[in-house]
């Protein structure tokens, strides 16, 4: 495991001598010929391997998380994919066609995607822009429009493409090659760029992929870097400009979920859910679904924080407030509401409010505004609404205009 990390974090460093440079790999430009597909009109949700299992992925334990999405409520709270991360793919036959391990997944790929499908689930991949994966395994450069097809046989939905060993390839023609790839393949398959954000992709993939990367890695922790991995507090920090970036079918990715994991509280937990809907982020659970405790579930599986995060006017919140550890972030809806976070990021608990200004509402308009975390809901409410913000939490608020 803290080869892989040490492995990454040293490809980072070599990647980022590239990534300003889009002349380093001129001969790679490849142009898209048709638009990209509507693939992802809201944010994907999910679930990911990696957080929580890193290599230690099985054919058993995709079939295990695919009925435990199912059995938990996670399906039906709208979680869609199943997605398998690095470390899947072993070799690559006679003729270059990628094989999974045989040993971890003996029914094979399109065996196991016919079982996640048959769970009313769609079914993802991982792969990598340069000649291995992160965790050393066999990557897709100079082989995308074989292994497009091959994914499109196997019945893939999803591709996650990662950035190591990928010498002075340019990102954006390497994840044109591959997106050009997907859409020949004969299946609708989306795109999850994972290039780190090191070349500032939400100027050039948006016409590219479904989703971007926008950091490093995420870590089970408060705050602080993890040898490659960011904490949460620094991953927000990193995404709290690129609201202009996203928009339906092509959203900005703080990484995957580590609700559940069990690095932070509860408390932080719903922070960390809550912030990622004010970024209309993708929500990729990456906790091991058959083990959930109440919080666990509870957090995950919150009806109106996921109505957020899936709003269809899809724009991303702003952080419209920030004075020391206290923060106020506002995102507007779809047919004239907004959502708010009172955000405590100190360790004393905090009294906050946000006002009808900072939502961009008339002083005197009268709002109903429900609490998304204890379901409380206010009536006719003007001017300001707020409450106690407990430490490392939020208060995140729905408030619906009345009239004035």
């Amino acid at each position: 495991m803290t080869s892989i990390w040490l492995r990454r974090a040293l490809l980072a460093l070599s990647t980022c001598l590239f990534a300003a440079g889009a002349s380093a790999a001129g001969h790679e430009t490849l142009k898209l010929d048709a638009p990209k597909p509507n693939l992802a009109p809201t944010p994907p949700m999910g679930w990911n391997s990696w957080n929580k299992f890193a290599c230690n992925v099985s054919e058993q334990l995709i079939r295990q998380q695919a009925d435990a999405m199912v059995a938990s409520g996670m399906k039906a709270a709208g979680y869609t994919y199943i997605v398998i991360d690095d470390c899947w793919q072993k070799s690559r036959d006679a003729d270059g066609n990628i094989q999974a391990d045989p040993e971890r997944f003996p029914s094979g790929i399109k065996a196991l995607a016919d079982y996640v499908h048959s769970k009313g689930l769609k079914f993802g991949l991982y792969s990598d822009a340069g000649s291995l994966t992160c965790g050393g395994r066999p990557g897709s450069a100079g082989h995308e429009f074989q292994d497009a097809r091959q994914y499109a046989r196997w019945g893939v939905d999803y591709l996650k493409y990662d950035w190591c060993y990928t010498g002075p390839r340019n990102p954006e023609a390497a994840y044109t090659i591959m997106a050009k790839a997907l859409r020949e393949s004969g299946r609708d398959i989306v795109l999850s760029i994972c290039e780190w954000g090191n070349s500032q992709p939400g100027r050039w993939a948006p016409a590219i992929g479904h989703l971007w990367r926008t950091t490093g890695d995420i870590w089970d922790g408060w705050k602080g870097k993890k040898e490659w991995s960011h904490g949460l507090l620094d991953i927000i920090d990193m995404n709290a400009e690129l609201w202009s970036e996203s928009a339906p079918n092509g959203w900005n990715d703080p990484d995957m979920l580590e609700v559940g994991n069990g690095g932070m509280t509860a408390t932080e937990y719903e922070s960390h859910f809550s912030i990622w809907a004010m970024l209309a982020a993708p929500l990729i659970a990456g906790n091991d679904l058959s083990k959930m405790d109440a919080d666990t579930k509870r957090i995950l599986t919150n009806a109106e924080v996921i109505k957020v995060d899936q709003d269809p006017l899809g724009r991303q919140g702003r952080r419209v407030w920030r004075e020391g550890d206290l923060e106020i972030w506002v995102r507007p809806l779809q047919g004239g509401d907004r959502a708010a976070v009172l955000f405590n990021r100190g360790d004393k608990p905090a009294e906050m409010a946000v006002s009808w200004e900072q939502l961009q509402l008339p002083p005197k308009l009268k709002a109903d505004v429900l609490d998304l975390w204890s379901g409380k809901k206010a009536k006719a409410v003007a001017g300001r609404h707020g409450g106690t913000v407990a430490p490392h939490g939020v208060l995140m608020f729905r408030v619906s205009p009345g009239v004035q």
